[in-house]
């Protein structure tokens, strides 16, 4: 993870399930873990990059493009969060066989 996810200790609690639950392979408690997160914290960039991720594992690429983008759009001065967003964005370009976009996103990525 590339900062704190949460001083709520609710958010942190819910966070930390859905990582659990992603590793058991339970991704669809793990995407409810995450959607009640957002629902406290919906300006939280680190919970819309784990919502990313999931999507990802999920195979819902354009869905995983669009979570990290919004990640993007909450993490203001985070480098290092919003180059994991570009990385995710690059993989799923990638996965949907955009290969020019994908390499547009790993130069972003580069970049941060």
């Amino acid at each position: 993870m590339t900062s704190a996810p949460s001083r709520n200790p609710a958010v942190t609690a819910l966070l930390e399930k859905a990582e659990v639950q992603t590793s058991a392979g339970q991704l669809n408690q793990a995407d409810a873990s995450l959607e009640r997160a957002l629902r406290i914290e919906p300006r939280n960039p680190v919970l819309w990059q784990q919502l990313a991720r999931l999507r990802f594992e999920q195979g819902l690429f354009s869905q995983a493009e669009n979570l990290a983008r919004k990640s993007n759009s909450l993490a203001a001065g985070n480098r290092p969060l919003r180059k994991e967003n570009w990385n995710i964005i690059a993989q799923a370009r990638q996965a949907l066989g955009d290969v020019q976009g994908a390499q547009q996103a790993w130069d972003r990525a580069a970049r941060e």
